[in-house]
């Protein structure tokens, strides 16, 4: 098949997808405006089961920095790293001999939370993960953005946490999360990550944010779109070096579906929703509960007499409170905690639409 032949079916391939002619209109690709990475989705036809019943391995993470001694320091998050691990090994079959604890209050250079160690520990947490495994990761600490350098972000910044180093090694941002948490995930495996710090809110960069009545609000980060695009193009190349021009056009038809946006014309059939779900979504169940909006700062508190983050108090508070607290419920205890005094809004995001009606485990 020569070159003009395959471009051809590809354009038929890609109208038959959205319908209708190549206007400009269907792309998502234009600069007009940046509330185009939203989108209003019909979350009921989406809504699936957690996938992992996380009756396999419990690996946990739990990263506490205090920046002693410098003009960054803070009080309680070596704190919230010995509530929070304490609550997951009482509660929930977590064990320190399968836990990595990164605190800059601990002798030697192994324990403590430099980007190195950050990266190699998050990096060991979803080795060989399997299904029906559940992985914990807590990180308190400061949080911060820095200037988007691959044009990923609809604000221009990308969300950041801050290593006990960083100002020799740099932070570590929301693009090299993804890569070292999410992405190496497969369908079955359960990671919940639960951040403590400042400008959080999409910092693991997850398409889906709840709110309390449990409607999803769709953000779809342009990486996303591209990595998609990118896993499609190589499966186009190697159904065209066998031969299969057929697999090729469909395989970069798809590739392009994740970067063109469908007409809005009511109702969508259920194979366009399943297409944009499957261009969104991670394969496996990744739940992060961060403790502030991207704009917003979260607290470093002093409750009951000791240092802690609020987040991290107010988990621990709604969990003991509720043991059958759903996902849902959790966020709103949460968040309902922080109305009696601090201004950050607690979020909860997702790496699938699931039904968080399901009571909390891990």
């Amino acid at each position: 098949m020569v070159f003009h032949e395959l471009a051809d079916k590809l354009k038929d391939k890609v109208r038959d997808l959205y319908g209708g002619e190549d206007d400009d209109d269907t792309r998502s690709t234009s600069s007009s405006s940046d509330n185009e990475d939203n989108e209003d989705m019909n979350e009921d036809d989406l809504v699936e089961s957690l996938e992992s019943n996380c009756t396999g391995r419990k690996k946990a993470l739990f990263i506490g920095i205090n920046y002693t001694g410098t003009k960054a320091e803070l009080r309680g998050c070596i704190n919230d790293v010995q509530n929070i691990s304490s609550y997951m090994f009482n509660n929930w079959g977590f064990q320190p001999s399968n836990s990595v604890i990164l605190t800059d209050d601990q002798p030697g250079l192994s324990g403590q939370p430099t980007r190195h160690n950050i990266l190699k520990a998050m990096d060991w947490l979803v080795h060989k993960a399997r299904p029906n495994d559940s992985l914990f990761l807590h990180y308190s600490g400061h949080g911060s953005h820095t200037k988007d350098q691959t044009g990923d972000e609809a604000d221009g910044q990308d969300e950041t946490i801050v290593p006990v180093d960083y100002t020799k090694a740099g932070m570590i941002t929301d693009d090299e999360l993804y890569d070292h948490l999410v992405k190496p995930l497969r369908k079955g495996v359960r990671l919940t990550v639960i951040f403590d710090c400042c400008h959080s809110g999409t910092i693991l960069d997850l398409p889906f944010t709840y709110n309390c009545d449990g409607d999803v609000e769709v953000h779809t980060p342009r990486r996303g779109r591209f990595h998609a695009l990118f896993d499609q193009v190589k499966l186009a190349a190697g159904a065209a070096i066998q031969g299969n021009a057929g697999a090729a056009v469909t395989y970069s038809a798809t590739g392009l579906a994740c970067l063109v946006r469908p007409p809005k014309t009511g109702e969508e059939p259920e194979e366009e929703l399943a297409r944009r779900k499957a261009a969104l979504s991670t394969e496996a169940d990744v739940l992060s509960f961060s403790g502030c909006q991207d704009s917003q700062t979260s607290a470093d508190a002093n409750i009951g007499g000791q240092a802690t983050g609020a987040l991290s108090y107010a988990l621990i508070k709604a969990l003991n409170e509720n043991p059958n607290i759903t996902f849902i419920d959790l966020l709103a205890s949460m968040r309902q905690f922080m109305k009696r005094g601090y201004s950050q809004i607690p979020q909860l995001s997702s790496g699938r639409v699931v039904n968080l009606e399901t009571p909390f485990f891990l």
